[in-house]
């Protein structure tokens, strides 16, 4: 009818001709998509399934290129990977600390001052790996960190079992200092150079929630990390009972102990001596397990030592008494 095109939702169609062409659409049409995913790698295919059910039945988690399943169990039973040290003055103090190095990086065309200087000296009287590296590549190894053109791999640190301390072979009644909780690797180091000085035999940390020997736990101990052996336990509560049945008397450390310091009668034993944490003290497992929990005399109530101040102050007093 006349006039029916203007109503609303009418469409007028004007025709310019043919269009010329498809617009490229057959020609990506015509384009490959790249080769074939595995089938093992195709999440919906049997073969992936199949992978990821024998993965689960062997511990591994799930399949597959990046999986989740994939990255946990590697986390959880991989050893600990190599740790990077970088900046000059950090390289210097662990060069001087004779932290174990796998290689040290120098950028190429360095500014040398004395630290670069002393690093470099240091490193060939030890006969380290000295590799010359271009800025990019040690801006990627140190994850964008400030090197000022210095860095020092360090290899994972071998620990001990437990079990190699129940037997010490350094003479003496054997002394061992396990650590609950500690997550400062300076007072690793100081605990570390605390046995050492003090006659113990090893140190046992556990293998979650706790400090491992990290460059910085090196350079606190001043070089005792190379004489005194770290162990670490997977179960610190049965690591402890295994050292009971061996013959050794747990003394936990703890502001509220039964028995304070001065009065220890067992410092002539076999000992295991457990610090934890500043903050939250002895676990409840952990504690349940001591023989004695042991507390350090003060002036003031208020009044604390860090873990690595109270298990010297504790080492030093089994000595004294060993001794006497």
């Amino acid at each position: 009818m006349p006039g029916n095109s203007q109503r609303r939702g009418a469409i007028r169609k004007s025709s310019k001709g043919a269009t010329v062409g498809s617009g490229g659409q057959r020609r990506r049409g015509l384009e490959g998509k790249g080769p074939t995913p595995k089938a093992a790698d195709r999440e919906y295919h049997p073969a992936h399934k199949r992978a990821t059910s024998a993965a689960k039945r062997s511990g591994g988690g799930a399949a597959g290129p990046g999986g989740r399943g994939q990255a946990r169990s590697k986390s959880r039973g991989s050893k600990a990977s190599s740790e990077m040290v970088y900046g000059r003055n950090s390289v210097v103090e662990a060069l001087r600390a004779d932290v174990p190095v796998a290689t040290m990086y120098i950028a190429t065309r360095i500014d040398t001052d004395d630290r670069v200087r002393e690093a470099l000296k240091i490193a060939t009287e030890r006969g380290l790996a000295i590799l010359e590296t271009p800025r990019g590549e040690l801006d990627r190894l140190t994850d964008g960190g400030v090197h000022q053109g210095m860095a020092l791999q360090v290899p994972p640190y071998e620990y001990a079992h437990p079990n190699d301390l129940i037997d010490p072979e350094m003479p003496g009644i054997p002394l061992v200092v396990a650590l609950d909780g500690i997550t400062d690797p300076r007072n690793l180091g100081a605990i570390v150079r605390s046995v050492a000085a003090f006659g113990g035999h090893g140190v046992v940390v556990p293998e979650r929630r706790s400090v491992g020997m990290t460059a910085s736990a090196w350079k606190t101990s001043a070089g005792a990390a190379a004489r005194i052996p770290v162990a670490r336990a997977s179960n610190l509560t049965r690591a402890l009972e295994e050292f009971k049945k061996a013959g050794f008397f747990i003394l936990g450390l703890d502001m509220d102990g039964d028995v304070e310091l001065p009065d220890l009668t067992l410092a002539t034993e076999p000992l295991v001596i457990v610090t934890g944490s500043e903050g939250k003290g002895l676990s409840r497992l952990v504690r349940e397990t001591c023989d004695q929990i042991v507390s350090i005399p003060m002036s003031s109530a208020v009044e604390s030592l860090n873990a690595g101040l109270a298990t010297g102050v504790t080492l030093y007093e089994i000595a004294r008494q060993r001794r006497r």
